[in-house]
Order: C-alpha cells, then structure tokens, then sequence
C-alpha cells in the first residue's frame, strides 16, 4: 500500500474523533481510539494547567500588544487601544530587537543542527555495551539538572561561579593565544572556505551551551536505538551487511521519527534559554525604567511567531525525510 493511500486511510474525521470520547459509538472500542484516550489522559494534566493558568494570562498579553498600557498607582492600569503601533514601534523603532532576533535566529540555526548531531553521536556510542556505561549515561545527563531552573540562577549568582569564570578568563588573557581565532585566521588567509569555517567555529565556541542542551535529546534517541529489534542486526550480519551499511540502512532509518520530536524540543529549548538576548531586551522593555507592558507583549508575540514559523518549517523539512517503521 502507498504512503498516501495509507495517510488516507489512517486520517480521522472531526465526527470519529468526537465518538471516540462517547461510549457506545461505532468507533470507541476500537484499539485506536484506546490509544487516543490514553494519549488524553497523559496530556490532560498539562491541558488543565493551560486552561486554568495560561490562558487569561495569554489572551490579556494579546490585548497589552493592541493597547498603550499606563499604570496607576494603587489602581492598577488603564489600556488604550492603540491598534498595531506596538508591532510597528517593536519591529521599526526599537534600535535592538530586530538586531537581537536576527542574531539569535541565526545562532539557534547553527546551535539546533550542532546539537541533534552531538546527541545521536552520543546516544550511538552509549548504546554500546562497555563498562561503566550506566556512569557514561548519569554523566551525560548531569548538565539536564545543572541548567534547570533554579541551579542555573545559583550558577549565575553564587561567588564561586563568578571566582572560577574569573579565573578562566585571567588564564585566557595571560596566555596570550586564542587558539579558536588564531586557527580561524591562518583558515581564512589560506582562503579555505571561510564561511563554512566561521560556522564551524561558531560551534566550538559554543560547544558549552551544546553540551547542556544535549541531554534531553541523548535520552530519546537511546530510547529509540534501545527499541531496534537485534534480530534486524543479525539479519543484516548474515546477508554480509557492514557496520557502516547496518547504520545506514537500519539504525538511522529506525530512529528518523526521533528527529522531527528532538528538533522541536531544541528549538523551544534555545528560543526559552535564559541568556537569550531577545528574552532579555523584552524584560528591559517591562521590567525596566520604560515599563512599556504593551510594546513588550507585542516583541513577546512577534517573537512566539517566529518560534512557531521556525518550528513548522523544521517539521516540513525533516518529515519529507522521515522513514515510518509501520510503512
């Protein structure tokens, strides 16, 4: 059967995804609308927080970027309507936002691709049977805790961190040699490619920030390579298949699905970081002497869309290359 045959056949209409809620209804005992509810019930936690929590919050942030927002002392703030000059003042008049968003597009780019790569490298290697792997593993799962929430503002503020990163960059100056940028000029003298090497170089300056944000990633592709029947290898070894072959044509194909959740997740990841520039010139605009609530919400907004422009595009792109295993 063709993929599209079989896209056809497996979409639902809104009528059978409303009966699979119902008892009774033709399609609520099948085994698909169990997995349906299941799936449901996993999320409704989240759902119910979304509805309880998020949501007037949203919808007020939609009204703040159409309105001048003025705050009165002890009677909270007064909104005028002021349709899309916030839009117009965040993307046309502000001298750093669209500096800010461009810079951090393009090194979330760079970032988002550096990171998948190092994480299914990671995720193949500790998959290996060796010793001291359940250590390789916590080990690579460390920087998850250490750049959660509340660890990475001790990171930022306590006197140590500060002492140490001090001490790291007194080291640097003393030396007298930045290897990175010394190698990255005697490159671009030779005239070798100089744009490819300013990426590659934009990543071993940032293999810190990769490193960090790798351990969600390295966790679901080792579930996913741990999921591979070894049957498959067995197989491939008999018919004469290298290893370099069974990567290819089993191991990758097999974990291709993974690809479309861990992109996703990278990219939600970089654009909520803490260090990003957007993130902080938005605070500035709230927080900040101007106090401008309504221009703030409408960067906020423009930069959501932005997040989801770049998520839908990366789901378009690495669905095309997406090997199903039920295909």
């Amino acid at each position: 059967m063709s993929k599209n045959k079989k896209n056809d056949r497996d979409r639902w209409s809104f009528s059978e995804s409303v009966l699979t809620f119902i008892p009774g209804s033709k399609v609520y005992g099948t085994m698909r609308s169990r997995q349906a509810r299941q799936g449901v019930m996993f999320i409704l936690p989240f759902i119910i927080g979304f509805l309880v929590f998020m949501l007037k919050p949203m919808a007020e942030s939609v009204i703040f970027s159409f309105s001048s927002v003025k705050l009165i002392p002890g009677q909270g703030y007064e909104k005028t309507f002021v349709a899309f000059r916030n839009y117009q003042n965040a993307m046309g008049v502000d001298p750093y936002f669209n500096q800010y968003l461009v810079e951090e597009i393009s090194r979330m780019g760079v970032n988002a691709v550096a990171t998948i790569v190092m994480s299914f490298v990671i995720a193949v290697i500790l998959n290996q049977n060796f010793k001291g792997r359940t250590l390789a593993r916590a080990i690579f799962f460390l920087p998850v805790i250490l750049s959660s929430g509340v660890l990475a503002g001790i990171e930022r503020q306590n006197e140590f961190y500060d002492m140490m990163a001090g001490m790291a960059e007194a080291v640097g100056q003393s030396s007298g040699v930045n290897i990175s940028a010394a190698l990255q000029n005697l490159l671009s003298v030779s005239g070798i490619g100089s744009g490819v090497f300013d990426v590659l170089f934009q990543m071993i300056d940032a293999i810190y920030d990769i490193v960090m944000a790798s351990g969600i990633q390295i966790i679901v592709f080792l579930s996913g390579l741990q999921a591979i029947s070894p049957s498959l290898y067995e197989a491939a070894d008999v018919e004469g298949c290298s290893a370099w072959e069974a990567f290819w044509k089993i191991t990758f194909p097999m974990v291709s699905p993974l690809l479309l959740v861990n992109t996703i997740y990278t990219i939600i990841d970089f654009f909520m970081k803490n260090d990003n520039r957007v993130m902080e010139r938005i605070n500035t605009i709230m927080y900040g002497q101007q106090m401008d609530f309504g221009m703030a919400s409408a960067m906020s907004w423009i930069y959501f869309g932005v997040a989801i422009l770049f998520i839908g595009i990366a789901a378009i792109i690495i669905n095309r290359g997406v090997h199903y295993y039920e295909d």
